[in-house]
């Protein structure tokens, strides 16, 4: 499509808007910024050269809609003309030049804190916000594979500060034309000493808080507290104030934490203050809807026409962390019918999200906070229902599950949702499976799988460093190799009801799903390494008594009522590998010990805590002389395999397995015994210091 084609739909859509006249799906306009070439015109195969193509739209949503009543403070929002509450979102679309020569899929990559993450997982491409290049687009997978990928902004959160984030413009709440305030809440956690924080800093973005109502907000409270367990300690108003450290001084700002003395590491510093100028959040999630809702229906019949118009059958959507939770949150409040009643997704792929959905709909939260073992306790990213299962919460009297508006709607999805190690220890990804006493597994769905990628860590291989942590972090490649197959799986499956893989995930009923007692005495007595004392279980917290139904807190902080959900974690073996789950090669055939968790270390504070998304590798003693000296209970590589051949042979079988299972495409599980040839065996006992080619 030509640029004056583009511009053609602008303007018409433009005219549509002006006459009232406003067309299903509720994008109204259209505007493109960029229009080029992917990678230089690289041709994937048969699929031939990929375009990329970034702009604008203008969302309208009727707020008297049905499909729009699970919008917490639509009804406030400002309305044009036509009675509509509007929004403009980022988007950015990868097609073929020939959209005929695609695979007639559209796959939504759900962007995490405003970045793009599916090219860098299932391309095994560098992370980029604006893919452009040949590195950015790494092997063309999903290229080759005929995919057109679409980003849109959902996040209210995000802000471009220069890297190319995917925004969406959220209006603000008013009531009678004036500002809307409230309590709000802010978490702060820091690994370094300093003075001031910005009140929702990440290293993948810092989020638009919520700005205090002004800066004396003398009614604000500061407290402190190593963990979230002990009792807090008050900061008198006069040690701090909402503002910034910068050139040796603190400058106000309204969304700033300042501390007199500098923050201590490790130590969970609580601001309750008032807030200002609530998004409507959960217009975010109709922003979704009905940006791919458009991509995929809108024909060329109607004004704008979509660029994939008649060339899509099947959408799928696919997140990571944050982004798999919004998926979750997203089908659990019936947004995937759009507003003619349509399913907007066929199969939805949500990895490391654990049992959690998020803040997504709620005034005055944000979408980037999330729990942990030692941070974010109070902020409810996992609320009841936990499961696509039916659960049952005798506490609260409660019983639901997160697929039940789906069904109503005749829009259940084919679910994926793939977890790590961590996000047993951090997530409490066995509230998914489990009921919410930790007794008993549920039966899943027909359209739901889990898996556990078995010894992974949150975001896939890190470096062999320890960070804040302890022990070196995780190594295990698995985010790519496992996350190709399991797409492909998901598609078979969406498309002509192939089934996917079986389940596989730890389970009470035959003993790899265990309380934290069980695993301590599984996990081998490796010298220097410390165990867990605890791991994450959501706390029961009461909001007030509008928060389910309208998403508003009036308890801030929340109360803490009775005992937490109980979580269990998977059971090991007798070198603290995961038995349950996805063995990959690396951990059906070890050379080490692969953990989910990894505890903070000493001087970054909360030592005895976990660390928020790590895993840790021990590697195995080289040999029985090194494994004697080191007290290590664990055999040595040269013990488990006295020959280069014999490590080889195994892990090829390990991989074919997996390869005849489904779980490995044959091109990974090929280059997984690529990377195993240039290992280096253990040193030959009778030759020390050799080390001939693994």
């Amino acid at each position: 499509m030509t640029r004056l084609a583009w511009l053609y739909i602008v303007l018409a859509a433009t005219t549509i808007a002006a006459t009232g006249r406003v067309v299903r799906g509720e994008v109204v306009r259209v505007e493109i910024h960029e229009q080029t070439l992917l990678a230089d015109g690289q041709v994937f195969s048969d699929r031939g050269p990929y375009e990329k193509l970034r702009g604008r739209m203008l969302i309208e949503v009727d707020p008297d809609a049905p499909a729009n009543a699970a919008i917490r403070d639509l009804q406030l929002a400002p309305r044009n003309a036509r009675g509509r509450v509007e929004c403009w979102t980022d988007f950015f679309l990868l097609k073929p030049t020939d959209p005929l020569r695609g695979n007639r899929r559209l796959l939504f990559d759900v962007t995490n804190r405003g970045n793009k993450l599916a090219l860098w997982t299932f391309n095994l491409a560098a992370r980029s916000n604006d893919p452009s290049t040949a590195a950015d687009v790494g092997d063309g997978f999903l290229m080759r594979r005929g995919y057109s990928v679409l980003w849109c902004g959902w996040d209210g959160d995000v802000v471009e500060d220069g890297n190319q984030r995917t925004v969406i413009d959220l209006p603000v709440v008013r009531q009678g034309g004036e500002t809307v305030t409230g309590p709000a809440h802010v978490e702060i956690c820091v690994d370094e000493p300093t003075f001031s924080q910005a009140f929702f800093y990440s290293p993948w973005g810092t989020s638009a808080a919520y700005p205090s109502v002004s800066l004396d907000n003398r009614d604000a409270t500061l407290t402190m507290r190593p963990r979230r367990s002990a009792p807090a300690v008050q900061i008198p108003r006069t040690r701090w104030s909402f503002a910034r450290w910068e050139n040796g001084r603190a400058v106000p700002d309204a969304a700033h934490l300042y501390v007199e003395e500098g923050f201590r590491p490790g130590w969970l510093y609580d601001l309750v203050y008032t807030a200002r100028d609530p998004r409507v959040s959960g217009l975010g999630m109709a922003a979704v809807r009905d940006c791919v809702s458009f991509f995929r229906h809108a024909g060329d019949d109607r004004t704008p026409a979509s660029p994939l118009a008649g060339c899509v059958d099947l959408a799928l959507i696919f997140g990571i962390s944050q982004s798999g939770r919004l998926i979750h949150q997203f089908v659990y409040d019936g947004f995937n019918a759009d507003e003619s009643g349509r399913i907007v997704f066929d199969g939805a792929l949500a990895h490391v999200a654990g049992a959690g959905k998020g803040m997504f709909n709620h005034r005055f939260r944000m979408a980037t906070i999330f729990a942990s073992h030692h941070t974010g306790n109070l902020a409810a990213s996992e609320l009841f229902p936990f499961s696509p299962a039916p659960q049952i919460d005798l506490v609260s009297g409660q019983q639901a599950d997160t697929l039940e508006r789906a069904r109503q709607q005749g829009c259940v999805p084919k679910m994926m949702f793939t977890q790590t190690s961590t996000e047993y220890w951090n997530r409490a990804a066995s509230l998914l499976t489990t009921d919410v006493a930790g007794l008993r597994d549920l039966e899943l769905p027909d359209e739901v799988r889990v898996y556990l990628v078995a010894g992974a860590q949150h975001l896939g291989a890190g470096p062999p460093t320890p960070g804040i942590c302890q022990q070196p972090r995780n190594t295990l490649d698995d985010r790519g190799p496992l996350l190709r197959a399991m797409l492909v799986a998901l598609d078979r499956w969406a498309s002509v009801d192939q089934p996917p893989p079986p389940s596989r995930y730890p389970r009470i009923d035959d003993g790899t799903l265990v309380d934290l007692e069980t695993f301590r005495e599984q996990f081998p007595k490796i010298p220097g390494v410390n165990l867990p004392t605890g791991f994450y279980q959501p706390l029961r917290l009461d909001f007030g008594p509008r928060f389910q139904s309208q998403g508003i807190a009036d308890t801030i902080p929340p109360t803490i009522v009775g005992q937490p959900y109980r979580t269990l974690v998977p059971a090991v073996d007798s070198d603290g590998n995961e038995i349950a789950g996805i063995r990959l090669p690396d951990i059906a055939v070890p050379l080490g010990t692969h953990t989910g968790w990894n505890l903070r270390a000493a001087k970054f504070g909360a030592e005895e805590m976990l660390s928020g998304l790590d895993g840790m590798y021990l590697p195995f003693p080289a040999t029985s002389d090194e494994r004697s000296r080191q007290s290590d209970p664990r055999s040595a590589v040269r013990e488990r395999y006295p020959t280069r051949d014999v490590y080889l042979a195994r892990i090829t079988e390990a991989a074919m397995e997996l390869q005849s299972e489904g779980f490995l495409l044959p091109e990974d599980a090929l280059a997984i015994l690529h990377k195993a040839a240039q290992r280096n065996h253990p040193p030959n006992q009778s030759r020390p210091g050799t080390f001939p080619k693994f």
